[in-house]
């Protein structure tokens, strides 16, 4: 079972986590008001998207007066918020358009790595939270019959869903409390061009049955270790590196863990282009 903590930080955001090549990741939980711009810029890039969508159905509809187009522009509505999130959040920076823009991402409470079906629960929780009751209510009040209590009762209860993160220390929604994930800020991802450049310098090399130890997953962790540059942790993490790949020690954690990350994204990189990019060590096997 991996530990979980907290740690000090600025507004006790900052959350602790054990992963499971022994690291402590100390992590930033997103704030409520970047959490709520971030859902805000997704909304109005879904809307702008339904409205190409929209305007392209009505014009075949007028052409074909079908109404299976109706049922058509439903499903993709459906699909659309739903598919949005799902997608952007299982690629390989657990974070959607409005939330790259808010530096924000969504990660596993466990220190795991997130997996497709804890997005799709966290995500489908949004359905129950808010989109159902919110269209249901739209679809009674377009044909003149949502009387008061209907209207209360869909507002109360998105209300309560859309304010829970407000009422706990971890900011989780429903959703996240289900799918077991935190959303937490994003760190900059300008290393590895900085990582790359200061790697050629020293010219470590690595077989492929080494590089093999690692996938994507684990490379955007051992970005975190070097970016942190605790040394308890690169010391942690290099020796399990070297330990699974038979590699010797010689003295300088933070270069070999340089020189492993260029040479793993380099790796990962010719493999993409030929198809082969693995997700993580377990891909394959």
């Amino acid at each position: 079972m991996r530990r979980t903590r907290r740690a000090k930080g600025p507004a006790d955001l900052r959350r602790s986590f054990v992963t499971p090549e022994g690291v402590d990741l100390r992590l930033e939980l997103g704030g409520r008001g970047a959490r709520a711009g971030a859902f805000v810029i997704d909304v109005l890039a879904i809307v702008a998207v339904l409205i190409v969508m929209s305007v392209t159905v009505g014009l075949l509809a007028l052409a074909a007066r079908s109404e299976l187009l109706a049922i058509i522009w439903l499903l993709g509505f459906f699909l659309l918020r739903n598919g949005w999130f799902v997608l952007w959040e299982t690629g390989p920076r657990g974070a959607t358009p409005g939330k790259r823009l808010m530096g924000l991402r969504v990660v596993a409470r466990d220190g795991a790595r997130l997996t497709g079906g804890a997005v799709v629960a966290r995500n489908a929780m949004r359905e129950i939270e808010l989109f159902l009751p919110l269209s249901f209510l739209a679809g009674q009040a377009a044909q003149g019959t949502a009387g008061w209590f209907l209207t209360l009762f869909a507002l109360s209860w998105s209300g309560i869903f859309l304010f829970f993160p407000l009422f706990n220390r971890d900011r989780l929604r429903v959703g996240d409390l289900v799918a077991g994930t935190w959303v937490v800020r994003a760190a900059p991802r300008a290393l590895g061009a900085d990582l790359a450049a200061s790697d050629r310098r020293r010219g470590r090399t690595f077989s492929d049955a080494a590089l093999e130890l690692y996938g994507v997953y684990e490379l955007q962790t051992l970005e975190d270790v070097l970016r942190d540059g605790q040394n308890e942790a690169v010391a942690t993490v290099a020796a399990t590196i070297r330990r699974k790949a038979g590699l010797p020690d010689d003295g300088d954690d933070y270069g070999f863990l340089q020189d492993y990350y260029n040479a793993l994204c380099a790796r990962l990189e010719s493999g993409l282009l030929v198809g082969r990019r693995r997700a993580d060590k377990y891909a394959g096997t």
